[in-house]
């Protein structure tokens, strides 16, 4: 079998560079476009997720002050449903790590519970979310 015949039998002779090339400048465009979205939906998602769980911990604290008269004013305690027990976050973290949350400004009938971004991760310069004891809510200087 010659060289001849065999090209005229099989037709095709594969990729040349041109077209490989061509479908790596493609894939390149996508990514660089794709890339940024996906990580300001994965920037998005954890504050959310984060805010629910402000949500959450703001009502374990309604509920220590239906039994006790006074929140809570710690974070990582174990929960009792007493003022004198903790909301038991025991790592003081978000689900995912991407916040720590704090307690500040209680008294027997205040609080603030913050979720500051931990260094180091997407949500490092998101904007701390707060919560207070009369259900303010705040993402940097926004409301949410």
């Amino acid at each position: 079998m010659t060289t001849a015949s065999f090209a005229t039998r099989s037709g095709h002779r594969g990729f040349t560079l041109i077209d490989l090339v061509i479908a790596i400048a493609i894939v390149a465009i996508l990514t660089r476009i794709a890339f940024p979205s996906y990580q300001a939906y994965i920037v998005r998602s954890s504050r959310q997720a984060a805010q629910s769980e402000l949500v959450a911990l703001a009502n374990s604290q309604e509920k220590i002050f239906l039994n006790s008269s006074a929140y809570s004013s710690s974070v990582t305690g174990a929960y009792t449903g007493q003022s004198t027990g903790g909301l038991g976050v025991t790592s003081g973290k978000s689900k995912d790590t991407r916040y720590s949350y704090s307690l500040s400004n209680v008294t027997a009938t205040t609080f603030t519970l913050t979720a500051t971004p931990v260094t180091g991760t997407p949500q490092a310069n998101d904007g701390n979310l707060t919560i207070t004891e009369s259900g303010a809510r705040t993402w940097g200087s926004k409301t949410w």
